[in-house]
């Protein structure tokens, strides 16, 4: 064999290598982005499919001190809206023992709102907060965790039974607002910025609320 024809060769091998190379680059570039659009599929499933089950759990109870300063625990169901947010605080029994002997039942206060990302400002999470024990401020405390990352619109609506009227805000603990009521359903929208191959996904969910009277057990 001549050096020309073992060049030649060289640059046979080196085309063909090449040509493998971007067939498993193309393959393996598709693979990665087919995960993450369906793991923002799944993120949003997973957060609306969550705030449907624990608003379809929310009560609101007669129970307690009739003295508000001596008041201990509140039940509130309470709604703000802004422009493309929106925050609901109420209390549900969704909560989950995890420690052996807590002192702590199936009652919680949860939160829905959306926050800034601490590690990129410019990006806007779905979070959930939970405190085990109801207090006397429904709207504070406990921990929080990310439900869904990069949120472009986060809204509510809530149906008045007595008016048949869809709202944008509840406050049940105001005499301006819905005292001591409940909405009958929640329509639900949320939508998250879609991936570099993908448009924005869009979710939605009309949740039925079942106690709409307070809790009395002793009336």
């Amino acid at each position: 064999m001549t050096i020309l024809e073992v060049m030649v060769s060289m640059a046979i091998l080196a085309m063909i290598s090449l040509l493998i190379y971007g067939a498993f680059d193309s393959v393996t570039r598709g693979k990665t982005t087919e995960s993450a659009r369906m793991e923002r599929y799944r993120e949003g499933r997973g957060a609306v499919l969550r705030m449907s089950r624990e608003l379809a759990s929310a009560y609101l109870s007669d129970h307690g001190s009739k003295v508000s300063a001596t008041t201990a625990r509140l039940t509130a169901f309470v709604a703000s809206t802004g422009m493309s947010y929106q925050r609901v605080d109420f209390t549900a029994f969704v909560h989950r023992r995890t420690e052996r002997d807590a002192k702590e039942s199936d009652q919680s206060e949860v939160g829905y709102l959306v926050v800034k990302d601490p590690t990129d400002p410019d990006v806007m999470d779905l979070v959930r907060r939970e405190q085990p024990v109801p207090d006397a401020d429904p709207r504070h405390g406990g921990h929080v965790d990310v439900l869904a990352r990069d949120v472009e619109e986060f809204t509510m609506k809530f149906l008045d039974p007595i008016t048949g009227n869809w709202l944008e805000s509840w406050d049940s603990m105001s005499s301006n607002g819905q005292p001591n009521r409940l909405p009958m359903e929640v329509r639900i929208t949320l939508k998250l910025r879609g991936t570099k191959t993908s448009q924005a996904l869009a979710y939605g969910a009309r949740v039925m609320i079942p106690l709409l009277q307070p809790l009395g057990f002793g009336n």
